[in-house]
């Protein structure tokens, strides 16, 4: 089996951060530094950290399909979350386990991302698994996924694992409880997926394992193909996704490598249906999907960029003969384009969301349990006990 640990960060944007306002505003004038207040306010937003623990043994292809078919509405989802009106940032790491294909010293595991905000990483990581039968050691990924990621110390944030896979849970060197109390220590709530029925799960040792990590046990049909509407909106909406790319600006050593993967994953999501490309469009425009780490746009956003101290050889071709001035331009027109597109993306959206809710009261289809869901459930649990609040399913 191949876990996958994704950790989910979500970017907030508030009224108290310095935005782009100001910098369309000031653009022809150096930026002023971030108020002490400004820089605080970033530090201290609240965070969503997911970590998804995928089991990749021969029988787990589906697993698979799901968590790739779904990652984007999970995202979608999350991106309406509030705590204290704050819209909290979305980490997610990916761990794979199980797999023969991986070294048995290693307990037959890999750290696929570490929790990283840049969800197009976490797509690519999704669309790299392949299945390869295995021995599926849950206590030793867990361990492995508490201790090498980066945790928030913050009690105040969400910080979740979630392992799928469908073998017992208590094989390998290091004994499950060990893991759970590991978890708990760090204040990491640990939920369990069982691939196949509840009661072979609860059997198993998934059950116990949720219970005395203070998580869900859940278990869901990881068969069952995602079957994605295709609205009369989609159209448009691939085509409004092709205008807001060219607003990216890659900067730095990996932009430009940055900037093909958003490409390549608008790709991967269009080439399994048009209505999957939708809704990772949707994710696109919201404030849990940001790219500061490569996008100039973004980086200026979120004020970890100065411009005007950038070296030259970091800004991409077309930018290096430009005056500081024209830079400023440059980039304000960019993220004006931007914003105008994004609003022309979530009108479409709106329309796509009625269409298919329509479309779905006049199709009868039993209930299926797939893994967004249970990843939805049991966060939206876990967050309400730490005041975060989410829409309305």
């Amino acid at each position: 089996m191949n876990s996958k640990f994704i950790t989910i960060s979500i970017f907030v944007i508030t009224g108290a951060v310095v935005g782009l306002y100001p910098f369309y505003h000031h653009a022809a004038n150096a930026k002023p530094p971030l108020p002490q207040h400004v820089q605080q306010d970033r530090v201290e937003k609240p965070r969503i950290q997911l970590a998804i623990l995928l089991d990749t043994s021969g029988s787990m292809s589906g697993l698979i399909d799901q968590t790739r078919n779904q990652l984007w509405q999970v995202v979608n989802e999350f991106s309406e979350s509030k705590k204290n009106g704050i819209t909290p940032t979305l980490e997610v790491a990916v761990f794979e386990y199980g797999n023969s294909g991986l070294s048995s010293e290693s307990g037959y595991i890999r750290q696929v991302t570490g929790l990283t905000r840049e969800l197009d990483q976490v797509s690519e990581a999704l669309f790299s698994l392949t299945t390869n039968g295995g021995d599926e050691y849950c206590g030793y990924v867990i361990n492995t996924a508490v201790t090498n990621l980066e945790w928030s110390r913050s009690d105040n944030d969400i910080k979740a694992i979630f392992i799928a896979g469908n073998e017992p849970f208590t094989q390998g060197p290091v004994p499950f409880k060990q893991a759970i109390a590991s978890a708990k220590g760090r204040g990491i709530t640990v939920n369990t997926i069982h691939a196949g029925t509840y009661d072979q799960g609860a059997s198993s040792g998934w059950r116990e394992g949720a219970i005395l990590a203070g998580g869900d046990y859940m278990s869901i049909d990881h068969n069952h193909r995602v079957a994605h509407v295709v609205a009369p909106q989609d159209k448009k909406i691939a085509e409004l996704n092709a205008q807001l790319n060219e607003t990216y600006i890659p900067f730095g050593k990996d932009g430009d490598k940055k900037a093909q993967r958003q490409a390549m994953q608008d790709e991967k999501s269009n080439g399994i249906s048009l209505g999957l490309l939708a809704k990772r469009v949707k994710s696109k425009v919201s404030s849990m999907y940001n790219n500061a780490n490569w996008d100039l746009v973004d980086a200026i956003d979120a004020g970890s960029v100065d411009l005007q101290e950038l070296d030259e050889e970091l800004l991409p071709n077309e930018m290096r003969a430009m005056s500081d001035d024209d830079r400023k331009k440059y980039v304000a027109n960019k993220a004006l384009e931007r914003e105008q597109i994004k609003a022309e993306i979530m009108a479409q959206s709106k329309e796509r969301e009625d269409y298919v809710a329509e479309e779905q009261r006049n199709v009868a289809s039993p209930a299926v349990s797939t893994i967004d869901a249970a990843l939805s459930t049991a966060i939206r649990k876990q967050g309400a006990k730490k005041d975060y609040d989410f829409a309305a399913q």
